[in-house]
């Protein structure tokens, strides 16, 4: 999908051309909070004059003192080319949502092999699934082909092995996933199964299955 440069008051953002082609994950810039409705930090109260400066966490909107608002942080959730200046709080959660966008969205782009089972049916199909590019569809590629939604997907139950009473690792060996087709209240039920009989890296398989639990939070 084709993207432009667009300048905002809090930076430089790198955005799709068409509003419809945007990323489900991401988010609106803020409207900043007024000047004349801030006189002193929504943080720590200290009043602002000449020395004391007000910033806008780029994240929130809301108005800080330096202090408060000193940090540059990768937003990638509203395209910013650079970092850009948040509030502490803000702040944490971009620095884990960029770990998000670096590792489990590449994981889940990058796709991993499963028999998928349509339904009710007894028949499974082995098929790549993979997150598009744009990361607005699953894909999946067999002898079949399907393209869902990611937000047309309503349920995502990741299935494990391993737990045992007394404790113990698990670890991932399926998902079901419901979603609705466009135009339909219907909704429709996939099951995904890593395979082991075949030679596909079942650390991947765990790992993108890992990536997928992450995304439908």
């Amino acid at each position: 999908d084709a993207k432009k440069l667009v300048r905002s008051p809090s930076g430089l953002r790198m955005v799709p051309e068409h509003r419809a082609a945007r990323s489900p994950f991401g988010l609106d810039e803020p409207p900043w909070v007024p000047d004349k409705e801030c006189p002193r930090c929504m943080q720590c109260d200290t009043k602002f004059d000449f020395i004391t400066r007000k910033h806008h966490c780029r994240r929130c909107g809301k108005c800080f003192c330096d202090k408060c608002c000193s940090k540059k942080v990768p937003l990638p959730r509203m395209c910013f080319v650079d970092p850009v200046r948040q509030c502490a709080e803000c702040a944490l959660v971009s620095q884990k949502e960029t770990e998000f966008y670096d590792k489990q969205l590449k994981v889940l782009m990058n796709g991993a092999t499963f028999f998928v089972t349509l339904g009710t049916s007894d028949k499974s199909e082995l098929m790549v699934c993979r997150l598009s590019n744009n990361q607005r569809y699953l894909v999946l590629d067999g002898d079949s082909h399907y393209e869902i939604e990611i937000i047309q997907i309503s349920t995502v139950q990741i299935l494990t092995e391993g737990f045992t009473p007394g404790g113990g690792n698990t670890r991932a060996v399926g998902m079901i996933l419901q979603y609705k087709v466009p135009g339909s209240e219907e909704v429709t039920q996939m099951k995904f199964t890593a395979g082991e009989d075949f030679s596909c890296n079942k650390k991947l398989s765990a790992a993108w299955l890992a990536a997928m639990h992450k995304v439908s939070k």
